[in-house]
């Protein structure tokens, strides 16, 4: 009886052991359940969406690049991207072999892509339509062909160092490409398909599309024209001279906008990955994408006693009358420095020695100056600081420090030499110097075009300070008019037009290569100047001095854009 008793107890308290851990269970599960549903309901739903989306960037076309009169010189071209979808794929063997022939690529390499299980694997972007469509026409399953666009130039290699170029990712690699890629550049958009759980897309369910957006259009100053003649001239010279090579920039001198930028060889926009050409001995990609306008440096030679003549009027320390006498050379502390002229130019006034281009009166007014002084105007003229031109790369000017800068240093850089600085450097400095006194800011992007609206806004850009008073900036035109009409720089002369300028020749580094640059800076109307040229001439081979090689290329030029911007004959 007590053994009944104690076993009916025993299994009362198993039953209700067991019922508790039962109902400790359920009520466990029911936690659990309102945990999921009502805690991770949204991120778990959102995980399951994801494991039945697939996703597909829609890449969005740049903008287009103009010149400032609507020619077209960057735009795109429909193409595919090619890939697969591992699971979708019902014959392997015939996708590898039809891959392979059309995209021309090893099947080997196409059968690794292929065979892997992956939700989708690339296998070839920028493919072009007419291949596209052909893989498209077989309707092997498994094959993606998505619609995308590859920038397209249609003038191959013009103005191919300032615009740049886009790469695979059609994002911008070098030039304006990657300075205005946020304006460019657009906005991807996106497809979604729905799987099932082997990752198959399923035809009951609408793929769902964002669309992407366009970039908008960049406009620039370059004008086309102005570009093709700059081009056709620069490489008729590097011919003709077997230079290393030819830069050529033409600049509206009164607001800074880059009419036209040429170094020429230039590379093909198309091709931008292959050494052909003018290229074909090149080894290195930056050197051949090099703009030297910009990214190098030189020293300016006799172009640069502009400066020192626009600094010497401001300080009122030369007249035009004044005479000079050149035996030909000249002692600065216990160095004797030659003229170009090693017989001297004798007795002359300030107005005859520029157009002499006669180192030791120009030496005369450095010393004149002195350090302090010349050193104020190079930093008043910004000739310390980068032009804020709209290219990557800018190369800063390479100057003595002005504790360093002695007699004979400040003798040699008053006529051009000891120092470096980039071609649009100087340029930018002159312009300001012959248009009334007012500072620019060289550029090449004028106008955004809304991609959506069409609306455009123009691109602003500082300047307006005033460097030199007008009458200097006066007297600077006529001094330099003279230059052409009458001294060095005459083989410029263009018949009823006033132009001003000034030659110049100077040695590359180390002087033991005898290497030389030719150069010319000159501009037009000489008393209202529209149109500003620079042309520098790398190692030409034979005669290498400015006014003899230099001279004629500015005249040539003139001769194609001077009418052409409607500037009319001033000594009618």
């Amino acid at each position: 009886m007590f053994g009944l008793v104690r076993n009916r107890t025993y299994n009362k308290k198993k039953i209700l052991v067991m019922g508790t851990l039962f109902l400790a269970v359920l009520l466990f599960l029911a936690a659990r359940v309102v945990f999921l549903i009502y805690y991770r309901g949204p991120e778990l739903a959102e995980k399951a969406k994801e494991l039945q989306e697939r996703e597909r960037t829609l890449v969005a076309q740049r903008g287009q690049i103009l010149d400032r009169n609507g020619v077209i010189l960057a735009e795109n071209q429909t193409v595919y991207n090619i890939s697969v979808i591992h699971n979708q794929i019902e014959d392997e063997k015939a996708v590898v072999d039809l891959l392979s022939e059309k995209l021309d690529m090893d099947a080997d390499v196409v059968y690794e892509k292929v065979s892997k299980v992956t939700s989708i694997e690339k296998i070839k972007n920028n493919v072009p339509k007419d291949i596209g469509d052909e893989i498209m026409a077989y309707g092997l399953k498994g094959i993606k062909v998505d619609e995308g666009s590859k920038r397209y130039y249609p003038y191959d290699n013009l103005a191919s160092k300032i615009l740049g170029f886009a790469g695979g990712d059609n994002q911008g690699i070098i030039g304006l490409e990657t300075v205005y890629e946020d304006v460019l550049a657009g906005e991807n958009g996106e497809l979604i398909s729905t799987t099932d759980a082997r990752g198959v897309e399923l035809d009951d369910y609408m793929e769902t599309i964002e669309e992407p957006i366009k970039g908008d259009d960049l406009m620039l100053t370059i004008d086309y024209n102005i570009q093709c003649y700059c081009m056709q001239t620069a490489e008729k010279v590097y011919r003709q001279k077997e230079a290393e090579g030819v830069s050529i920039i033409a600049m509206n001198p009164q607001n800074g906008e880059i009419l036209a930028m040429v170094d020429y060889p230039e590379f093909n926009l198309n091709d931008p990955f292959s050494f052909t050409g003018d290229f074909s001995e090149c080894t290195d990609l930056n050197e051949m994408w090099r703009n030297s306008c910009i990214n190098d440096t030189y020293e300016p030679g006799s172009v640069f006693k502009i400066i020192t003549t626009a600094a010497s009027l401001e300080e009122n320390i030369v007249s035009l009358d004044e005479q000079f006498f050149c035996p030909g050379y000249i002692t600065v502390d216990d160095r004797t420095i030659h003229c170009h002229k090693t017989t001297g130019h004798g007795s002359e006034n300030f107005v005859e020695a520029i157009g002499n281009s006669c180192n030791p009166v120009f030496i005369t007014l450095g010393l004149r100056l002195g350090v302090d002084r010349y050193y104020s105007y190079f930093e008043k003229f910004g000739l310390l600081e980068k032009s804020g031109i709209d290219l990557p790369g800018e190369a800063g000017t390479i100057m003595h420090d002005k504790e360093n800068m002695g007699q004979v240093e400040l003798a040699t850089v008053s006529f051009g030499q000891s120092f470096q600085l980039t071609p649009v450097r100087l340029m930018t400095t002159v312009a300001a110097l012959i248009n009334g006194g007012t500072t620019v800011v060289p550029h090449l992007g004028k106008t955004i075009i809304d991609s959506e609206t069409g609306e455009s806004t123009p691109i602003s850009y500082e300047a307006g300070e005033s460097i030199v008073s007008s009458e200097t900036s006066e007297t600077l035109r006529f001094l330099l008019e003279k230059v052409v009409s009458e001294g060095g720089g005459n083989k410029a002369y263009l018949e009823g037009y006033e132009i001003g300028g000034k030659t110049a020749t100077s040695q590359t580094l180390p002087r033991s290569d005898n290497k030389y640059i030719s150069s010319f800076l000159g501009f037009a109307p000489a008393d209202d100047p529209q149109i500003m040229i620079l042309i520098k001439i790398n190692d030409p081979q034979g005669a290498y001095y400015g006014g003899v090689i230099a001279a004629p290329v500015a005249k040539e030029l003139f001769e194609n854009i001077l009418p052409y911007l409607s500037v009319l004959d001033n000594k009618q």
